[in-house]
């Protein structure tokens, strides 16, 4: 089973930030019985092999810095394909920067096959206790090819990884059709596109802050209502209504959209995509407004509003990005039952999305394939589907 790219690593905090300066650091390996692995009996994964590489701690007065880096052989115990998998690293659950995430998506592991995952990510914890367990790495959850779940899902992953599910089906049956029609002169021309469209993308960098004004220098104009102009789906379950934001040079603060629920069933988390534009007229994928309620309950009919309150601001390059207008799509729907719905290939297939909207972590896996080994080993690959 090739090895997978590790497509997310979350830690709450930079915890080097937190080491207090001029403190002499004290580094010491972080030996295997340091970090406890815990998988229930029940578990459809298996722990076959641990390499702890060069992990290793550095006391710096009252906090210890963990630097892990470990290599982990897992065997699917189960008799269903795997397609995903959350690991959840925490070395103190109540300090900052001392929880952290993996997630491996686009899997695709039958009953009886081992993968690799890794692990490398810095937490912090109080230094008092240096010895013993030091890190414990839980399960948070199993996607299966059925989109059927095991674990406690404490960091929603179940959700998180079905949508991803859901996108790389997309991306993969676009691909095969392609591939049907035009052969495979037609689908290595597709992947080129997709290429070339990545290196296109204008990136911008969010610092978000919650509540309150963010400080910086881009923020010297007043600060005014706008309103967002919105992206309409056809099929999409849940549809924009209006929304807003206090906009004041490269900040934007408060967002609030209202949305229908325009399907027949229950709703229990959207999330909106937000396009903003500069003064040039330059637009780029800013951020997602989420269900910002956990306990979100819309009825079929309905309308609720989702409201963030936080500060953003804009950056490109290093340099202000003063924002003149706003826009928002539906990007993800999850319905009481645990089904989650995401734009269709022709929802994307729109001027503005197609120059701002990163594509999937399955669309760059596939091109990422083509680059290294060709398009015989692409077509081979969406075989295995």
């Amino acid at each position: 089973m090739p090895a997978k790219k590790l497509t997310a690593v979350f830690v709450f905090l930079s915890v080097a930030s937190l080491l207090a300066p001029g403190l002499a650091a004290q580094d010491a390996p972080l030996s295997p019985g340091s970090v406890n692995f815990n998988l229930p009996a029940n578990s459809p994964l298996e722990l076959r092999s641990v390499t702890m590489s060069d992990s290793h701690t550095t006391a710096r007065g009252a906090a210890l810095m963990l630097d892990l880096h470990m290599s982990l052989t897992l065997r699917n115990g189960s008799q269903n394909r795997i397609h995903g998998v959350t690991l959840r690293v925490v070395s103190q659950e109540v300090t900052i920067g001392g929880k952290g995430w993996v997630t491996y998506p686009s899997l695709n592991v039958g009953p009886g096959e081992a993968f690799p995952v890794r692990i490398d990510m810095q937490l912090m914890r109080p230094s008092q206790i240096t010895t013993g367990t030091l890190v414990q790495v839980d399960l948070d959850g199993v996607l299966f090819q059925d989109l059927s779940f095991f674990g406690p899902d404490r960091l929603n992953s179940r959700r998180t990884m079905t949508a991803s599910e859901m996108e790389a089906q997309r991306d993969r049956d676009h691909f095969k059709r392609v591939l049907a029609q035009s052969g495979k002169s037609g689908l290595q021309r597709e992947i080129l596109e997709s290429i070339v469209r990545q290196s296109e993308f204008s990136q911008l960098v969010v610092t978000v802050k919650r509540a309150g004004r963010a400080v910086t220098s881009a923020a010297v104009s007043p600060e005014h209502t706008a309103e967002f102009a919105f992206l309409q789906f056809p099929d999409s379950p849940v549809a924009p209504v209006e929304g807003w934001a206090q906009l004041a040079g490269n900040e934007a603060r408060a967002p609030h959209i209202n949305v229908r629920n325009n399907s027949g069933k229950p709703v229990k988390y959207v999330e909106m995509g937000w396009v903003v534009s500069d003064q040039s007229g330059r637009q780029y994928m800013a951020a997602s407004v989420p269900s910002a309620e956990p306990t979100l309950n819309l009825p079929p009919g309905k309308t609720a509003r989702l409201d963030q309150d936080t500060s953003l601001s804009f950056t490109s390059k290093g340099q202000p990005v003063n924002v003149q207008k706003m826009m928002g799509f539906v990007n993800q729907v999850e319905f009481a039952d645990g089904r989650v719905w995401v734009p269709n290939r022709q929802n994307l297939d729109n001027a503005i999305l197609q120059k701002v909207l990163p594509p999937s972590a399955e669309e760059q896996r596939l091109t990422e394939l083509y680059r290294k080994r060709g398009i015989e080993t692409l077509v081979q690959e969406l075989a295995k589907f």
